[in-house]
């Protein structure tokens, strides 16, 4: 049985900084460019704890039979005056979610969402914003299938210390 439950991160810092760990390394695995967690864990932290408390920040656990198998993380962006789109509400933005391996393809992670956004849709919320890197095709087609749809595109550009050169984000 899948169980899933509001928690706050910081009296579960433990449980939590290690889900977040995986997914970093899932990220690190998608784009190695990703930092090193050991080197942001504890600012990271702070900043999901803080915004938690600071912008309406919902963390939502998933246990089956008991045994944590992942977790959903957003919070509420207020509108301020440099917005361009004709929204004009509070914005959701579901900024991290990780399902441990081993539960898998059991539907956990669209709960865990189905959950999320039923919470914000009754503070009124109509506008969710999320990010996902450009090969992760899996996590693609699950917003997809949830009526997301792809809006902007980021396009960056790195460039060795001496600003000569471009840096290859992605193997060839």
């Amino acid at each position: 049985m899948i169980t899933i439950t509001p928690i706050r991160i910081k009296e579960h810092y433990a449980l939590l900084a290690a889900m977040m760990e995986q997914l970093h390394l899932s990220e690190r695995a998608f784009f190695p460019q990703t930092a090193v967690w050991e080197d942001i864990r504890e600012n990271y932290m702070q900043h999901v704890i803080s915004t938690q408390e600071e912008n309406d920040g919902t963390c939502l656990l998933a246990t089956k039979d008991g045994e944590p198998a992942g977790f959903i993380f957003a919070y509420v962006e207020e509108p301020d005056e440099s917005r361009i789109e004709a929204y004009t509400g509070n914005t959701l933005y579901v900024s991290d979610g990780y399902v441990a391996p081993a539960f898998r393809r059991m539907g956990i992670y669209r709960q865990l969402n189905d959950a999320l956004e039923t919470i914000y849709l009754q503070k009124g919320v109509r506008r969710i914003v999320r990010y996902t890197l450009s090969n992760n095709l899996r996590m693609q087609q699950f917003l997809a299938s949830q009526q997301y749809e792809p809006v902007r595109l980021v396009y960056e550009k790195w460039l060795t210390p001496d600003g000569k050169a471009p840096i290859r984000l992605f193997s060839p």
